[in-house]
């Protein structure tokens, strides 16, 4: 990993409001651009807005459209890897929550949510893969959300080299700061057990369907501490520097890198013998 400048957005994104929340995610990746970011983050659903209703079938849009066409040309002109989530079509008229990694001179790639929240279920249909993206020498995974609340995802990813784990939100209700502290339980631990850098950001206000968005955003460093953090509870920008020192320090002892004495045959055993293989619905 080289050292990185990213920046993390906290956004407003009405849900089926497309061409607005596609003109806030342009306006706000010139932003990080000017900030000296070379890539940024959006929230989860940021182009559709985030909606549990069945409506959100009519938003949702593939990665070949004039919506990607869009991306694609700005990730080109202002020299940026843009990571923003939008809704793609499942089968039975359900969602795929689904994050795009555009950047400049590559198709875009898609990381669809694999664990969906109950209240959810209806409505947004789980991905079964996880795939790991590239950008130059830095190394990242995507998770959204309920996502976050799985460590084996992360422990995957780890196991898969990533250097970072970006986990775009759209998680209601509280104020920034109580947001702040429910994350606090889980994503230092998902950075500090794995030994990676973790990039978390959340929608901000009211969606138009009744669920308000308290604006957060955070990175914590591969020790699990906080490097930076916004609670102040509007739309805005969180821009932090990723040091590869700060990784090299805990990969390099013995005693704060714990991804090499994990014993998965040990786990594999176990979970035969206790709980059974379970395989969900399988994505086409």
């Amino acid at each position: 990993m080289e050292t990185i400048r990213i920046a993390a957005v906290m956004l407003q994104t009405p849900v089926g409001r497309l061409d607005d929340n596609l003109t806030a995610v342009v306006a706000w990746t010139q932003r990080a651009r000017k900030a000296g970011a070379r890539l940024v983050c959006f929230p989860e659903m940021a182009l559709t807005g985030y909606s549990t209703r069945g409506s959100l079938a009519d938003y949702v849009m593939p990665p070949d459209g004039p919506v990607a066409d869009t991306l694609q040309q700005l990730a080109e002109r202002e020299a940026m890897t843009i990571l923003v989530g939008t809704a793609e079509p499942a089968p039975a008229g359900r969602a795929y929550a689904a994050h795009w990694v555009v950047r400049p001179g590559a198709p875009i790639a898609t990381y669809r949510k694999t664990h969906i929240a109950p209240p959810e279920a209806q409505t947004l249909a789980p991905g079964n893969r996880v795939p790991i993206f590239q950008d130059g020498a830095l190394r990242f995974g995507i998770q959204l959300c309920y996502d976050a609340h799985f460590p084996e995802l992360s422990a995957h990813m780890a196991c898969q080299g990533v250097d970072v784990i970006f986990f775009p939100h759209a998680s209601p209700l509280g104020t920034p700061a109580e947001k702040l502290r429910s994350w606090m339980r889980h994503l230092t631990a998902r950075a500090f057990d794995n030994g990676v850098f973790v990039v978390a950001c959340n929608q901000a206000g009211e969606n138009g369907e009744g669920l308000s968005f308290p604006a957060v955003a955070v990175v914590i460093d591969p020790s699990g501490e906080v490097l930076a953090q916004d609670t102040s509870g509007g739309e805005g920008l969180l821009v932090a520097d990723l040091e590869a020192s700060r990784l090299d320090h805990v990969r390099g002892h013995r005693m704060r890198h714990f991804l090499p004495n994990r014993r998965p045959d040990l786990y594999r055993q176990m979970l035969n013998a206790e709980c059974g293989l379970r395989s969900g619905p399988q994505e086409p």
